[in-house]
C-alpha cells in the first residue's frame, strides 16, 4: 500500500524541490523509524522543503509537526491530491520504480481490530471504481510493468462502498478480461473470510493470478483471535488453505502473525507456532505486539516485553524452518522469474531467485532451480 502511494507521489512531484516522508504508524517501532527517516532526510537535503504525510503524521500530528526538521504535514486523505501540493490538477504520469506495479485499489478500514490504529490514520473504507483501476493498470502495462500487484489497507473489502457492492473477484476478472497482455496479477494481503466465490475460483484455477496467497491471519489461537476482534477462527484458515492446495498444490502461503498479544498464554503461543507448520507458511511477516495509543488492547493485561520478543523470535524461527524446507523442495523445478533491478527476481509463487549475469530488469526468464544460497534459489 505504501509503495503504491509513494510511487504515485513521486510521479506527481517530479521536478519539485521537496522531500516527502510517507510515514507508517502500525507499530511504535514504525513511528520511531519515521522519526529517524525525517532526520536522515533533512541531513541529506538541508535546503529542500520537507513534508511528512501518512499514518504517523495523521495520528501523531502534533509530535511530528513539532520536529525542527519538518516544514509541513499533508493529511493522509489528501496526499494524492495535486492541490494539496500546489501543483497543477492533472493525471500524474506513471513512473514505475519497479518491474512490478503496485496499485492501491482500496483504502481505509471499517473494522475495529483491538490492536490496530490504522483506521484512525486511514479513515473509512473506500474503493476505486473498476474504470479507475483499469485505467491505472493499462498505464502501468504501457509503461512496461510485467506484473500488477493489487493492494489495499483491507483489500478484500474492495467494492463494499460502490454501487451494487461488487466483490474483489469481479475486479480481478475485469482486469484479466480487459488486459490480456498482462501476464501476472498478484494480490497483496487478504482477509480469508472475505474471499468471495469468484475470487476463490480465480486463485485456484487462473494461471495469470499468481499462486501466492498472503493472509491477514494475525494469530493461531481462537481465544486470542476473538480478543483481537478478528472475524475468523483457526479452522477457517485451515479449511481455506486446504481447499486451495487441493485445487492448486503449488500455491505458496504467506501470513501476518502477531507475537505476544495481551493475555497470550504459553498455550496460545504454541497455537501460534503450530499454525505456521499446519498451513506451511513460507512467507511470514512476524510482528511483536506493539501497544498503540487509544486501542482497546492497551487496556488488556500486557505480556512482558522480553517475553514478546522471545515469542516473536520463535515464530520467525518456525517460518524460517518451513520456508527453508519449501525452498529446498523447489530445487530441480523450472520457473518463470520476473527480474527486479537488484539482480534478483520472483517466481510466480514468490520464491526469490538470484539471476544470471546480464539479466535485464523487467525481463521474464526461465530458470531451473539448482541450488539454494543464502535464501536465494539459483
Amino acid at each position: 500500500m505504501n509503495i503504491a502511494e509513494s510511487e504515485r507521489m513521486r510521479a506527481m512531484l517530479k521536478g519539485e524541490d521537496v522531500v516527502v516522508v510517507n510515514s507508517c504508524a502500525v507499530t511504535a517501532e514504525a513511528v520511531r523509524q519515521t522519526r529517524q527517516a525525517i532526520r536522515r532526510a533533512r541531513a541529506a537535503h538541508p535546503a529542500a522543503r520537507l513534508i511528512v504525510t501518512g499514518c504517523a503524521a495523521e495520528i501523531e500530528r502534533e509530535a511530528i509537526g513539532a520536529m525542527a526538521e519538518v516544514d509541513g504535514i499533508i493529511a493522509n486523505a489528501a496526499k494524492l491530491d495535486p492541490r494539496s501540493w500546489n501543483i497543477p490538477l492533472q493525471d500524474a504520469p506513471i513512473m514505475p520504480a519497479r518491474t512490478r506495479a503496485f496499485i492501491a485499489v482500496q483504502n481505509g478500514c471499517d473494522h475495529a481490530c483491538t490492536f490496530c490504529i490504522i483506521p484512525q490514520g486511514r479513515g473509512a473504507s473506500r474503493s476505486l471504481t473498476v474504470t479507475q483501476v483499469l485505467h491505472e493498470v493499462a498505464e502501468h502495462i504501457a509503461a512496461g510493468a510485467r506484473e500488477v500487484v493489487l493492494t489495499g489497507v483491507d483489500l478484500t473489502s474492495w467494492g463494499h462502498d460502490l454501487p451494487d457492492a461488487p466483490r474483489l473477484g469481479a475486479l480481478v476478472r475485469a482486469i484479466l478480461d480487459a488486459c490480456p497482455a498482462l501476464p501476472r496479477l498478484r494480490l497483496s494481503s487478504v482477509d480469508g473470510v472475505e474471499i468471495d466465490a469468484q475470487l476463490f475460483d480465480l486463485i485456484a484455477h487462473e494461471p495469470r493470478v499468481m499462486p501466492h496467497l498472503h493472509l491477514s491471519l494475525q494469530h493461531g489461537a481462537d481465544l486470542i483471535l476473538k480478543r483481537m476482534k478478528r472475524r475468523h477462527l483457526r479452522r477457517d484458515a485451515v479449511e481455506l488453505v486446504g481447499r486451495l492446495k487441493g485445487l492448486r498444490p503449488e500455491i505458496a502461503i504467506g501470513a501476518d502473525l502477531i507475537a505476544g498479544f495481551p493475555t497470550e498464554s504459553d498455550a496460545h503461543h504454541a497455537d501460534n507456532v503450530s499454525i505456521i507448520r499446519e498451513l506451511a507458511i513460507v512467507h511470514g511477516h512476524i510482528f511483536p505486539y506493539s501497544p498503540r495509543p487509544g486501542t482497546p488492547a492497551t487496556r488488556m493485561p500486557q505480556i512482558p516485553r522480553a517475553v514478546v520478543k522471545e515469542r516473536a523470535a520463535e515464530l520467525r524461527a518456525a517460518v524460517a524452518e518451513t520456508r527453508g524446507a519449501w525452498l529446498a523442495s523447489l530445487i530441480g523445478q523450472t520457473f518463470t522469474v520476473l527480474a527486479e533491478r537488484d539482480g534478483t527476481g520472483y517466481a510466480p509463487n514468490y520464491a526469490r531467485f538470484g539471476l544470471p549475469p546480464g539479466t535485464l530488469p523487467g525481463e521474464v526468464v526461465m530458470i531451473t532451480a539448482k541450488r539454494l544460497e543464502e535464501g536465494l534459489l539459483a
